[in-house]
Formats: structure tokens, sequence, C-alpha cells
């Protein structure tokens, strides 16, 4: 039998690395890989059978699915995001769907989604809180601090000029002239002190620069890095999510006010330490103790909620190997 895993498309500046990390945590329970497959052109594939862990946010070409028949898929932890929906649950869709039944679902919104079509969908959580197996002793700790796109989700100067309607269109609705919210809004409860001290990492580099390889190295290099961090402060789900399998103390930082943002994480926010900020405002209100702003010093401790979500996708994945 032969072995996939997903790889990913590029958009025109950056690309996303939280989706390396995901498909790290599926390839963990790979005898080996036989070939990558882009999640994008599934239902191009026309080589012998293989198996594929089928996790994460499906997808961009809405027009590219169902994948091929050759493609024997496990479906954990998967997102089908509310703009791809429509699309992705034609009466093909669907039908393709109901042949892999159940579907194992990273959100309750997934699962709502395709029960709403009559699938057998139940909720696993996200395949990223399996990978323990990058976790240290904390002997092996340092007191780095790692602040990782929090936010991200605010208007940035690069985000406004993606592309030139996007620019018109930051213009109208006034987003332009938002631009420096983000900073102020951090202000309010992260120390500047730490601002300056801390490691801002961003887990969206440039396009068009690294090789596959390259953009699995860098997703190792920084699951390495969260292992032996003191605290992670991040807005990204596939920072936090390994964190907390990895027992690194992470704050989520939640600011995101669209649906497109938010369904992907019913069921999931409340795993984590969390800071949710209103995004008109800056106000701020913490689901754990903080006396004022987040310091070098702040000490928080992982709910540890997550294990009864990952043993059991554990198991799973295991069983779909064995097969």
């Amino acid at each position: 039998m032969l072995y996939g895993l997903l790889t990913y498309d590029e958009n025109k500046r950056f690309f996303n690395v939280g989706d390396n990390i995901q498909s790290l945590a599926a390839k963990q329970f790979l005898p080996k890989v036989d070939q990558r497959l882009n999640r994008e052109r599934l239902a191009g594939y026309d080589g012998d059978p293989i198996k594929l862990i089928m996790n994460g946010w499906f997808t961009h070409n809405v027009h590219n699915w169902v994948p091929s028949e050759n493609i024997d898929p496990l479906f954990v932890s998967f997102h089908i995001n509310n703009t791809a929906a429509p699309f992705m649950l034609s009466d093909k869709g669907i039908a393709y769907l109901k042949k892999h039944e159940p579907i194992g679902c990273r959100d309750q919104f997934s699962v709502e989604t395709l029960k709403a079509k009559g699938i057998d969908a139940y909720f696993t959580g996200c395949l990223t809180l399996t990978l323990d197996n990058y976790k240290v002793d904390d002997s092996q700790r340092n007191d780095k601090i790692y602040i990782v796109d929090p936010l991200y989700g605010y208007p940035t100067l690069e985000k406004v000029t993606y592309d030139y309607r996007r620019f018109l269109r930051s213009l109208q609705n006034g987003t332009i002239f938002n631009i420096g919210k983000r900073k102020k809004h951090l202000a309010k409860f992260i120390d500047a002190d730490l601002m300056r001290s801390a490691e801002i990492i961003n887990q969206e580099p440039p396009a068009s620069k690294y090789s596959d390889d390259q953009k699995f190295a860098m997703a190792e290099e920084l699951l390495h890095k969260y292992a032996r961090a003191k605290l992670v402060i991040t807005s990204r789900i596939h920072c936090a999510l390994p964190c907390l399998a990895m027992g690194t103390p992470v704050i989520f930082v939640n600011g995101f006010t669209s649906f497109v943002d938010s369904c992907r994480f019913d069921g999931i926010l409340e795993l984590f330490n969390r800071i949710d900020v209103n995004t008109d405002t800056g106000e701020f209100t913490a689901n754990f103790p903080l006396d004022g702003k987040i310091t070098k010093d702040t000490v928080v401790k992982n709910f540890e909620k997550h294990h009864a979500l990952a043993e059991p996708m554990k198991q799973k994945c295991r069983e779909f190997i064995a097969k």
C-alpha cells in the first residue's frame, strides 16, 4: 500500500506554515511517505491506490472536489469552511462523503454542516493535538517567550495593499484607516517590556521562496521552538493547539469577527487559556487569572482538556493505517 501526505498551494504573497504543521501531525502515523498530494488537486490523482489522512481546511479549489477514487481517505480533523460548503456539498460531494462516513470533524460547525446534509459526522478536534511526540522534558525548557501572529486578522498595510481591488475596497470601507489599531489593542493586554523582549514569529512567510521540503523543515523547527518555550502567545490555532500537545503554556488571543474565521473555532476555543478582544474598542476579558497585563513573569497552566480528544484521534489513525 502507498501512503500520501497533503501539501498546499500558496497565495500570491505568502503561505501558511500551519498547513505544514497539520501535515506533520498526519505524517507521524504513516510508515512512509510515498507521495505528496496537493490538497487543491486531489481529483486529478491517477496513480496507484494510496491511503491519505484528510485533515485540515477544505478547500480553496472547490471545482476540483471530489478526490480521486484511487485515494483511500481517512476523514479526521476535517474542516469544511462556510465559503466552500455550498460548492463541496453538491449531490456528488454529498455522495462522496457519505461513502466515507463517519466524517471526523475539527470543529462543531463542520459537524453540523455535514449532518444537515444527512452525512454522519462527529467532532474530533484538531489532529495537531496529537503532536506530543515533540514534547521535551521540562528540564529542557528555556526562558523564551514567543509572540506568534497575535490579532493577525486585523488590517495591516500588507493586507490592504494585497491587490488593487482590496486596496480600493479598504479605501471605500475605511479599513485602511485602522492599520494602527492592532498595535494599540495589543498594548492593552501585553506589557511593553514583553513586546520588546519576546521573539516575534510570523507563520505566514513570503510565497515563491521555499520548496515543500523547506516548508516542512520550517514547520519542524517551529515545533521544536515551541516545545522548549516558557510561554507562547498567539492567535494561530496551529501554533496554540500543538503547544497544548507539547505541554507548553499558551495563551490564545481571540480577536476574530468574521464568520469565515470564527466557524473554525467552534469546540476548540474551550481548550485554551484565552484573551477575548473586543475588536472595536480593544477592551478584553481573560478566562484565566490575569492581574493587569501579560508580562515576562506571567505564569499560566494549560487546562489539559485536549487529552480526551487527542487519544481517540491517535487510535483512529493507527487503525486506518493498520487496515
